[in-house]
């Protein structure tokens, strides 16, 4: 099995603000004028984007959220871990993998507005996954969670806030 490295190297991976490392693979040539969309995004965006995503056992993914409705898929790697704090205030959890039988799934989607972030189940080892974004992402629709703000309004969440914010 390919090293974390390998993929890193091999995928041309940068460092992503919310932990990990990503490339972008696509950009819709077409795009979403603002008046065709909810007031909430502020202009055009492309009509969809994805990533390629790699998580190693030691980092985080932090708690984010976007404007947009973000699908996950699993390649390769560990099972991941990904937790989300809905706009309602529930939070869940859905674990990524290859086995089924275990209740890991191939695809998880992460609702528009829900912070979610993710880790590794494993820690010496990594989980790559991808990311479609639609309409496409742009960061000016990027949000960390800010430790203070988040458990203010989420206390019953404490220990999720914590282990994936600074």
């Amino acid at each position: 099995m390919p090293s974390a490295r390998d993929w890193i190297e091999r995928l041309g991976l940068a460092p992503h603000p919310e932990g990990g490392h990503f490339r972008e693979t696509y950009r819709s040539a077409e795009r979403v004028e603002a008046a065709a969309l909810p007031a909430r995004f502020g202009g055009p965006r492309r009509l969809s984007t994805a990533i390629y995503f790699l998580l190693e056992g030691h980092q985080v993914s932090a708690l984010h959220r976007i404007k947009s409705d973000e699908v996950w898929h699993f390649y390769d790697g560990a099972p991941l871990t990904l937790f989300l704090i809905l706009p309602t205030g529930d939070a869940r959890e859905v674990m990524m993998g290859r086995d089924a039988e275990r209740g890991e799934v191939f695809q998880a989607v992460m609702p528009a507005g829900s912070w979610y972030g993710a880790a590794v189940n494993d820690p010496d080892s990594y989980a790559l996954v991808g990311g479609t974004v639609a309409p496409g992402f742009d960061f000016a629709d990027f949000e960390l969670a800010e430790r203070h703000s988040l458990l203010a309004l989420y206390p019953e969440h404490r220990a999720l806030i914590e282990r994936l914010t600074a």
